[in-house]
C-alpha cells in the first residue's frame, strides 16, 4: 500500500513533483496515533505564502519532505481509517491542516468531544491552531459546498475579523475612510464585508483587470485601480490595510495622503520590523498586524468561548454571500494538482475561482 505526496523546491517553487512512498502500517501505529486518509483540500494563493514563508514561520517542518523539498500544508478533510486511540473511532471525519498527501499520522492528544490536537514533535514550535483538529461527522456546517467554504475562507476569514476587531477597538484611529489593498483577495473582502454599513468608507484598490470583480461583491463603496490612487482627495484622514505587501504603492500613499494617513497596517502572520532601507514616511508609521496577539488579547478578555461565539456570528452572515463570489472547482489526482498548484503561483487563478483538490 502507497501513500502520495506533491511536493516542491524549497529554493524554487516553480519545480515540484510527486512521489509516492509506503503507506504507514494501521497494526504498526503507535498507541493513540491515527491513520487519516485525506479526503479534499483546499488550494489558495494563501498557500503560496505558507510555501513562501516555509522556513521563517516553520511551515515546512510540519509534514517532512525529502532532502531539499517540501509539503506545502493545506486546509481539508481527513477521514480516519485506523485508530490506536480508545476515544476516535475509524470512520471519524476531521477537519484542520493537512500535507498535501494522501494520508497522515496523527498523534492524538488533547482529545475532547470537539477536537484533538496532533501532539508529533516535530509539530510543535508553531501557532497553536495548525496542529488543531475539529471532529466534524454529521455537521451540518461542514457538509458539502459549506465544507468548501469552510476550508477555502475560514482561515482566510479569521483573519479578517481579527484586523476588523482591531480596527473597530481603536475607532479606526480617526479616519472615515479605509482603503484596502489587493481588494479582490479573500481577507480584503472579508474585512470589506465586516466593514461595510458602518459609517466607515471602504475603498478597494485593485488591478484594472480585477475591477468588474470587486465591484461585483457590493461590500465596497468605492474601487480605485492602482494608477488612479493619487486621484482620491486626500485632505481628509484615512485608514490604510495593506494586504499586498506592495512597498511602492505604500510609498506613494503615503506620500499622497501625508498627515491624513492616519493608520498604515500590514497584514502578516509573524512580528516583522521594519526594513532598515525603507523610507521615513509621512502620515502614521506603517506597522505590522500580527493576528496572534489580537487572539490572544480577546481570548482573555472574551473568555472561554468568548471568540468562537463572535466569530461564528460574523462568519454565519457571511457565508450566504459565498455563492454569488465564488465558483468551488474540484480536481482529482496529481496532473490536477500540480495544474491549480502553478496556476496559483503564477497569478493565473481568477479571483471568483475557489480549489477544492484530492490527490
Amino acid at each position: 500500500m502507497q501513500s502520495t505526496d506533491f511536493i516542491v523546491a524549497r529554493d524554487d517553487l516553480q519545480q515540484c513533483k510527486v512521489i509516492d512512498t509506503e503507506r504507514p502500517d494501521a497494526a504498526a501505529l503507535p498507541n493513540e496515533a491515527l491513520l487519516v486518509e485525506v479526503t479534499r483540500f483546499a488550494f489558495t494563493a494563501n498557500n503560496i505564502t505558507y510555501a513562501a514563508l516555509g522556513d521563517q514561520l516553520k511551515y515546512w517542518q510540519l509534514f517532512p519532505a525529502p532532502a531539499g523539498y517540501g509539503n506545502i500544508p493545506v486546509w481539508g478533510f481527513g477521514e480516519v481509517i485506523a485508530s490506536k486511540h480508545p476515544d476516535i473511532a475509524v470512520g471519524e471525519t476531521l477537519f484542520g491542516y493537512f500535507p498535501m498527501a494522501t494520508h497522515l499520522v496523527i498523534e492524538a492528544a488533547d482529545v475532547s468531544k470537539r477536537g484533538l490536537r496532533d501532539g508529533a514533535a516535530h509539530r510543535q514550535g508553531v501557532a497553536p491552531v495548525y496542529n488543531a483538529y475539529s471532529r466534524i461527522s454529521g455537521d451540518p456546517a461542514f457538509a458539502g459546498k459549506q465544507g468548501y467554504y469552510q476550508a477555502l475562507l475560514r482561515p482566510l476569514f479569521t483573519l479578517s475579523f481579527l484586523v476588523d476587531d482591531f480596527l473597530g477597538e481603536n475607532e479606526f484611529f480617526g479616519a472615515k475612510r479605509v482603503m484596502l489593498s489587493s481588494a479582490s483577495s479573500k481577507t480584503a473582502y472579508g474585512l470589506a464585508y465586516l466593514i461595510h454599513g458602518r459609517g466607515i468608507k471602504v475603498i478597494g484598490l485593485t488591478s484594472a483587470g480585477n475591477v468588474d470583480f470587486v465591484k461585483s461583491l457590493g461590500c465596497y463603496d468605492e474601487v480605485v485601480t492602482y494608477d488612479k490612487v493619487t486621484s482620491m482627495p486626500s485632505d481628509r484622514p484615512v485608514a490604510y490595510v495593506d494586504m499586498a505587501g506592495n512597498s511602492a504603492l505604500r510609498e506613494q500613499l503615503h506620500r499622497h495622503f501625508g498627515e491624513q494617513m492616519k493608520y498604515s497596517g500590514r497584514v502578516g502572520l509573524t512580528h516583522r520590523s521594519t526594513s532598515a532601507d525603507e523610507p521615513v514616511l509621512p502620515g502614521a508609521k506603517p506597522s505590522w498586524f500580527f493576528a496572534p496577539d489580537q487572539i490572544r488579547k480577546r481570548a482573555k478578555e472574551w473568555g472561554p468561548g468568548g471568540f468562537n461565539e463572535r466569530f461564528g456570528a460574523a462568519w454565519a452572515g457571511f457565508v450566504p454571500n459565498l455563492d454569488r463570489w465564488i465558483i468551488v472547482t474540484e480536481g482529482h489526482g496529481p496532473a490536477a494538482v500540480q495544474n491549480v498548484y502553478l496556476d496559483t503561483l503564477n497569478g493565473r487563478v481568477p479571483p471568483d475561482q475557489g480549489h477544492v483538490l484530492t490527490l
